[in-house]
């Protein structure tokens, strides 16, 4: 399920990770299933792929990290989900191993990592929105999890905001797995850009018109 996407200005593209720290979806995840889908679906070897792929083709890569203060200030309480959080053995604490970006993704010095205490959305509320529009981006990739919440959250409110959102669809993981899929169909398509991992990938690596391969 795919769309043919334009060729993209890496001068104007960001390629967004979200959530993609250790304690969603690593080994010792404070929600395990859906750290088993992330990575048995392929999808954090997909992330670690573009996230690569995008180092090399100079497209900047902004990390978005999920985390709350050890006495929980400034975090909400009104969703249930952030309650339930508040119970979880394992939670997203700022400055701990819970909060690094999980492996295999790799991180680079220039990349960017836009950590929020609150809400749903990495854009909504924190100063990604102002870094985008410092770095002249135009069209946003949207990578990570969970396609439950945080990734139509960050779609929308991309589009709000004016940016063109592309979506791998192999490179944001929900569950269930075919609650996922569902979404991607009957909810991202009407506002996103979907493509693949290959696609991008392909896009990145293929020389610019007046560029001259060295």
């Amino acid at each position: 399920m795919a769309n043919d996407i334009p060729e993209m200005d890496p001068r104007s593209t960001v390629l967004l990770t979200v959530e993609c720290q250790r304690g969603v979806v690593g080994p010792d995840a404070a929600l395990p299933e859906l750290a088993t889908a992330a990575r048995a679906s392929g999808t954090l070897a997909h992330i670690a792929e573009l996230v690569a792929a995008a180092h090399a083709a100079d497209v900047q890569v902004v990390h978005a990290v999920a985390e709350r203060r050890p006495d929980g200030r400034g975090a909400g309480r009104n969703a249930r989900l952030f309650r339930a959080a508040e119970r979880l053995p394992v939670r997203q604490l700022a400055g701990s191993t819970a909060v690094r970006v999980a492996e295999p993704i790799p991180v680079d010095d220039a990349d960017l990592v836009v950590r929020r205490l609150h809400g749903l959305s990495p854009l909504a509320g924190t100063e990604l929105d102002a870094l985008l529009r410092n770095l002249g981006c135009r069209t946003l990739v949207v990578t990570g999890v969970s396609a439950n919440v945080a990734i139509p959250n960050a779609v929308f409110d991309a589009v709000n905001l004016g940016y063109t959102a592309v979506v791998p669809t192999d490179a944001i993981a929900g569950v269930p797995a075919d609650y996922t899929a569902a979404m991607i169909r009957h909810t991202l398509a009407y506002v996103a850009t979907l493509t693949t991992t290959e696609a991008l990938v392909r896009g990145w690596r293929r020389p610019r018109r007046g560029v001259t391969p060295a």
